[in-house]
């Protein structure tokens, strides 16, 4: 790397090649170990001590969830505001690039394997009912720049004369309820359907859980997947399903069997016993408009007196908290913008940058939590922490292992949100 590209300050050690690598309190959570394992585990290390060291560069691309409106040597400036007296190089933004370039993305989406899971424990009632967890998959997409780098990939939408809008990147997640922790992600072009990556995350699901899905999910393929991980699931029916009523239950609901529409060599046709929950949904507008419709779910819950039909009608409002996460991450982190990565690849890397972020915050709220008994993790604002955390990045406080954390005590109480409380919907 040349002296015209990258100036070093004067007078410092060169092990300060290491100090920019932080993002605050967060470094307790993704500390220089961690990284420096992933970075061993993905072979992206290198042996020369570059001005540049991978563990540096992948905090770097780290900070972008947090100052998404800055350019590379902004983001790389409140990087190193912090440090103080201490050396560190001053990249431009073309040597930025090229260390992302050689970083690559298998860091991050390791980082994000080793991050992601559920961070609830079993006092937090609201993400639990009855004993199991509660999880939700459901997808989203992400909007990539239109740049021929990317359109090969991940292809603009095709009308009848030209094609149109940006290029789509589908994310589908499996999601914690209650704390909106994520268990697992994947993504790709938005040409390929959830339940295709839906399927890449059931090795996420156990017997301790019950999934939440809309209908899109009612598939019997998906269905028997899920049943063969030995999770629960509880889902709205497409309206096309017209399932036949074979036994009656004492709350209304009643048993049935769906079977797989294609005989399968060896298989037949493949059957699955579930319990069907009816009820009528009506919604009033504020002019006084009235909606009427017929809500079915299915669910593999068979026992109506433990799991009583009413209390998994209110258990799937909770299937929203999925769209609550994809709003933190678009919404919050991204701002509605267009990612800035400009090649498959780099998006790849953001990406997984972006979902390593929010896990890391999403941890840190259940710090809190832990921190002060009694407080819901429903109570905290992530947009609040989203904000205390990119301030903590520019003071550079709290990285060092032994440094006090200011989530704890009189501080966290910053990151509540009493009016972020659930609205309560009945069914």
């Amino acid at each position: 790397m040349s002296q015209k590209s990258v100036s070093v300050r004067s007078g410092a050690p060169s092990s300060d090649v290491y100090a920019p690598g932080q993002l605050g309190e967060l470094t307790q959570i993704i500390d220089p170990d961690l990284v420096d394992a992933v970075l061993d585990d993905t072979d992206a290390r290198k042996h020369r001590v570059r001005l540049l060291p991978s563990r540096v560069v992948l905090y770097f691309v780290l900070a972008f969830a947090f100052f998404e409106n800055a350019s590379y040597q902004a983001v790389w400036g409140k990087l190193t505001t912090g440090i103080g007296a201490r050396m560190a190089a001053r990249p431009c933004a073309s040597s930025l690039s090229r260390a992302r370039r050689r970083l690559g993305s298998a860091p991050l989406r390791r980082l994000f394997e080793v991050l992601a899971g559920p961070v609830a424990g079993r006092g937090q009632a609201c993400a639990f009912y009855r004993g199991l967890r509660v999880v939700a998959v459901d997808g989203t997409t992400l909007t990539a720049p239109d740049e021929e780098a990317v359109t090969w990939y991940y292809p603009k939408h095709v009308g009848e004369v030209r094609t149109f809008g940006y290029p789509l990147v589908r994310l589908v997640a499996l999601v914690e309820c209650g704390t909106r922790a994520l268990l697992g992600a994947c993504f790709g072009p938005d040409g390929t359907g959830e339940l295709a990556y839906a399927h890449r995350l059931l090795n996420h699901l156990d017997a301790s859980m019950v999934l939440l899905a809309d209908a899109y999910y009612d598939a019997f393929g998906f269905l028997r997947a899920v049943a063969d991980t030995r999770a629960h699931f509880v889902l709205r029916s497409t309206r096309k399903r017209r399932p036949s009523l074979r036994r009656p239950l004492p709350d209304g609901s009643y048993l049935t069997v769906i079977q797989r529409r294609e005989y399968r060599a060896g298989h037949g046709y493949e059957r699955l016993e579930v319990r069907v929950i009816e009820a009528w949904i009506t919604v009033t507008l504020a002019d006084g408009t009235r909606r009427r419709e017929l809500w079915r779910l299915l669910t593999d819950l068979l026992d109506a007196e433990r799991y009583p039909a009413r209390e998994l009608l209110e258990l799937y409002h909770r299937r929203w908290q999925a769209e609550t996460c994809y709003f933190s991450l678009k919404s919050t982190i991204l701002d509605g913008r267009v990612l800035r990565s400009r090649t498959v690849p780099g998006l790849e890397q953001e990406i997984y940058a972006l979902l390593v972020s929010y896990q890391a915050l999403i941890r840190v709220a259940d710090d809190i939590t832990t921190a002060c008994p009694g407080l819901s993790a429903q109570r905290i604002s992530f947009t609040v922490l989203l904000q205390a955390a990119a301030d903590q990045i520019v003071a550079a406080r709290g990285a060092a292992p032994d440094a006090p954390s200011p989530w704890s005590g009189p501080s966290a109480a910053l990151c509540w949100a009493p009016f972020s409380r659930p609205i309560p919907v009945s069914a």
